[in-house]
């Protein structure tokens, strides 16, 4: 048996993309890089040694699985409902183990088990719903299960990766691809989405869920989260991990800043209907009742109908903020995540009414997910 959530429509209005979470592999219910560097979770960066020629492909894979294999565990979690697996990898000395939060979510107890087949009790240090994040801590390792190196920079497109995890509970599979693209957006819940994440071809199913995406210089670019059918899967990026995690692992928790607005990217008919010279930027399509950009940013006023469809007009459509531009949702969403904090004062770049202005945000905390909308 196996769960995943179901795949979610990239809507026209509310800023949401591709989405299908890898999910957990359920045992039953309760009673029965880039090639230029890489950083490890102490900071220290290194050099990475070229990825190999296609020839040797095979055998580098094979190369990258017993280097890694021992740092890269099984996650068993019982649930009130269910017993569930998962997978993780090892992220620092301490014995701090990075997975998804989807994989240790209303768990009642989280046991580890790492390649050697030992098994050990873990608690969960932190964890993150919106970036689908988690750490948990056991006790004590095998020596040779090492931290794995985060990438300090982005893959690139075409680049090798391999997936290595647990998927239906079949312990220390690997999977192998390419780097389909960067910055994707996979959506968690309540229109959230989490942004700066890798797309991959190699296969990754119900269990992989919170397993490494390496290169095969055995550097993390991503962890695994989601699948949106053949051939296309998502990880979180090394850049949103390195991020969240740190904090995670120091409160428990990660507070994400908070513009409180619903967007949608600015398309050809979008453009077209609102008289902009690109269609390149975020509009606006309501702001939050009492949030952060009430009354500082502006709402679509109505909707016109052009070449059979239905979009917003009359409301900012922001281009920059905080001096970075903005093309898209996903890079407005990462921008927040990765460089804005709640209560922070920054200035947004909006075209309204046809002009070119700059409003000041003060962002607020995000809600929790249950009481959560917009961007």
């Amino acid at each position: 048996m196996s769960r995943s959530r179901p795949a979610v429509a990239l809507g026209v209005v509310v800023l949401v993309a591709l989405a299908g979470c890898a999910g957990l592999s359920f045992t039953g219910p309760t009673g029965s890089t880039t090639s230029t560097g890489a950083t490890a979770a102490n900071g220290t960066t290194t050099a990475a040694p070229a990825a190999p020629t296609s020839a040797s492909a095979s055998g580098a894979y094979a190369s990258l699985y017993d280097r890694t294999i021992d740092s890269v565990v099984m996650i068993r979690v019982v649930t009130p409902t269910e017993v569930a697996t998962g997978s993780g990898f090892v992220y620092d000395d301490r014995g701090d183990i990075v997975t998804n939060h989807h994989v240790i979510a209303n768990a009642r107890s989280v046991e580890v088990r790492f390649a050697n087949g030992t098994w050990e009790n873990a608690s969960v240090v932190g964890s993150d719903a919106y970036s689908d994040l988690a750490v948990v801590r056991v006790p004590d390792r095998p020596a040779n299960a090492t931290a794995l190196p985060l990438a300090s920079s982005a893959p690139r497109p075409g680049e090798s990766v391999a997936a290595i995890g647990n998927p239906y509970g079949l312990t220390g599979s690997i999977t192998t691809g390419v780097v389909s693209g960067v910055n994707r957006s996979m959506s968690t819940s309540d229109s959230f989405t989490i942004p700066g994440t890798v797309q991959t071809d190699a296969a990754i199913n119900p269990g992989n869920s919170g397993g490494p995406l390496l290169t095969p210089n055995g550097t993390v670019v991503g962890v695994n989260r989601a699948t949106e059918g053949d051939n296309v899967g998502f990880a979180i990026s090394a850049a949103v991990v390195s991020h969240v995690v740190p904090n995670l692992l120091a409160n428990g928790s990660y507070t994400h800043a908070y513009l409180g607005v619903s967007t949608t990217d600015v398309t050809p008919a979008i453009a077209r209907a609102n008289g902009l010279s690109n269609a390149s930027g975020v509009a606006v399509v309501r702001t939050l009742a009492g949030g952060p950009s009430d009354g500082v940013l502006h709402g679509s006023t109505g909707y016109a109908t052009v070449d059979g469809q239905r979009v917003p007009t009359g409301g900012d459509v922001i281009v920059a903020i905080d001096g970075t531009p903005v093309q898209t949702g996903e890079a407005l969403s990462r921008s927040l995540l990765l460089h804005a904090h709640p209560n922070e004062t920054v200035p947004t770049t909006v075209v309204r009414n046809g002009t070119r202005t700059t409003a000041n945000v003060t962002l607020g905390t995000r809600p929790s997910p249950s009481a959560a909308t917009g961007a």
